[in-house]
């Protein structure tokens, strides 16, 4: 975050916020933008043998079980009770079928289960083949798409992966909403998935007297890329050095994948494979999948005061994963730092220094040993640093360790992105002053703390009215800040090696993909990547 864009709070400010407010973010289209090369339709004849498939079904029904009432952990570790559950439980890829009844695929239309509260289960297992017309799979992305009337579930190969907020992939996607799950990327010939689908008559709440049908289901064939709504962009690279060269590629170009956001910041990566950023002005952490689906992760992300409508960036801002993947937030309307437990319950890991609130911790970062450094400019206070609400009298760069907050330095007006070397033996944290735009080197000691501070590179001089924001590193000791006029590669001596610059100013970046070589940015009301040759530190 910037204190740049509080200036939404002057009078002229407002007006923007107000008008970007009517501004819809793209955030509820499906993929693909583009139609598939190949399909696979598994309600024929034809499309069942060319997968080697075999269609089967299976009522389901509610049973009464025995269980536990919540415990003072909020788990199911209290009292005993009873309560419902589904049988059969028919989505694991090892799951005997052999006894259900074979349906022909020309039949899926046929009305099943007994109406009203009803459930079932489809299940197949495709093998994919060499060819689907005149298109060579091997190398493609493959995605199952169904639609089920009148809700859905997807298991494939046994998981049904789930993350906060999703709507749509494996999890139920609306009222006769298309379910798309991608079942493969870099297909094989010969490789087999197993898919189980449940199904539900809805809406549940008012079961109507009509039953569970199949209406659509098919194998959708991509290129090698996943069929999200990525578009080139205009992309500008200074090379000022030829290292640069071994870093960016030649012919690397900017993609957007989804915009129409009041303010992208904080991206991290999760190994199950999407982002999450946030938008601290929208008050949202949002969820990108390589599919192109966009979803609400969180709400109301870093405030719901009565006061709300003061803030120019309420909601949270950096975010990051502990080594367990726990997500960590920095909440800036809130003023603290919290963790997103796996039961969806939030541990506040600090609010608090000496007794005084803190400003709006900024971003943050984990150390090898589970330590945690946040910055705390007070850019999410609605007056920054006039604001009455404010307590301490500093800017402080902060460590979380065995729970407890220490204060590292207050040398920074407004200690903003933060990241370690590869070694860790130096923390690098970017100064949001416009009248000194610095990166500082620090090293960090043994127990923890920092010591050494020094400007390893100025940008004062620099045009552009931005100054240093978010900043990572790469295996390399490369760093990557956003600084004046785009993003800003610096050699680990500290010299500069280049700029990227697109069509909006990145603030942050993450590493991301399997390989850790795509470098997400988020960049105002958009979100971009670009692919690069080096691959990038991400969290542990």
């Amino acid at each position: 975050m910037r204190p740049g864009r509080a200036r939404l709070i002057s009078p002229l400010g407002l007006l923007l916020t107000a008008a970007l407010s009517d501004v819809p973010a793209q955030v509820t289209q499906d993929a693909p933008a583009v139609r598939p090369e190949a399909i696979v339709d598994l309600r024929t004849v034809e499309g069942v043998r060319l997968v080697k498939g075999e269609w089967r079904y299976s009522d389901a029904k509610i049973v009464e079980v025995d269980h536990r009432g919540p415990g003072p952990d909020l788990k199911p570790s209290g009292p005993p009770n009873r309560t419902h559950d589904i049988a059969p439980k028919a989505g694991g890829s090892d799951f005997d079928d052999s006894k259900w009844e074979i349906i022909d695929p020309t039949a899926l239309d046929g009305r099943r289960s007994t109406g009203r509260m009803c459930f079932d289960w489809y299940r197949i297992k495709v093998t994919l083949p060499e060819r689907v017309g005149g298109f060579e799979v091997a190398g493609s992305t493959v995605v199952f798409e169904i639609v089920i009337d009148d809700y859905a579930e997807i298991w494939v190969d046994g998981k049904l992966p789930l993350v906060l907020g999703q709507a749509g992939g494996p999890a139920v996607k609306g009222y006769n909403a298309p379910n798309r799950v991608v079942v493969a990327r870099n297909a094989r010939p010969g490789q087999t998935m197993q898919l189980a689908v449940f199904g539900m008559n809805g809406p549940i709440s008012n079961p109507p007297g009509n039953f569970i049908w199949v209406r659509s289901a098919t194998l959708d064939f991509y290129k090698a890329d996943p069929p999200g709504r990525a578009r080139e962009v205009d992309t500008v690279v200074t090379r000022l050095d030829k290292a640069i060269d071994d870093i960016v590629p030649k012919d690397a170009r900017i993609e957007k994948l989804a915009g129409g956001f009041l303010f992208t910041e904080g991206p991290v990566w999760v190994g199950d494979g999407y982002l999450l950023f946030s938008d601290p002005n929208g008050n949202m952490i949002y969820r990108w999948s390589p599919d192109g689906q966009v979803s609400v992760f969180r709400t109301k992300s870093g405030y719901a005061g009565f006061d709300v409508g003061e803030y120019g960036q309420p909601g949270s801002n950096g975010l990051t994963l502990d080594r367990e993947s726990r997500l960590t937030i920095n909440e800036h309307g809130n003023r603290r730092v919290t963790r997103l437990e796996k039961n969806g319950q939030i541990t506040v890991l600090a609010d608090r220094y000496q007794g005084k609130r803190l400003n709006s911790p900024n971003d943050l970062v984990y150390r090898s040993d589970g330590s945690l450094y946040f910055t705390d400019p007070p850019f999410g206070l609605p007056k920054l640093f006039d604001d009455p609400r404010k307590e301490l009298p500093f800017s402080g760069v902060f460590r979380i360790s065995d729970g407890r907050l220490q204060l590292l330095t207050t040398d920074l007006t407004g200690p903003n992105g933060l990241a370690f070397s590869p070694d860790e033996k130096y923390l690098y944290v970017g100064d949001w002053d416009p009248k000194k735009k610095v990166l500082m080197r620090y090293e960090v000691s043994a127990d923890g703390t920092l010591r050494g501070g020094r400007v390893f590179f100025d940008m004062t001089d620099a045009p552009g009215e931005d100054a240093l924001d978010g900043v990572k590193v790469d295996r390399q000791g490369n760093v990557y800040v956003s600084g004046p006029g785009g993003l800003w590669i610096l050699s680990a001596q500290g010299k500069s090696l280049g700029t990227i610059r697109g069509p909006e100013h990145p603030h942050n970046m993450a590493w991301g993909d399997d390989d850790g070589r795509t470098l997400y940015l988020t960049a105002q009301t958009g979100l971009y990547r670009i692919r690069l040759n080096v691959q990038g530190i991400r969290p542990q």
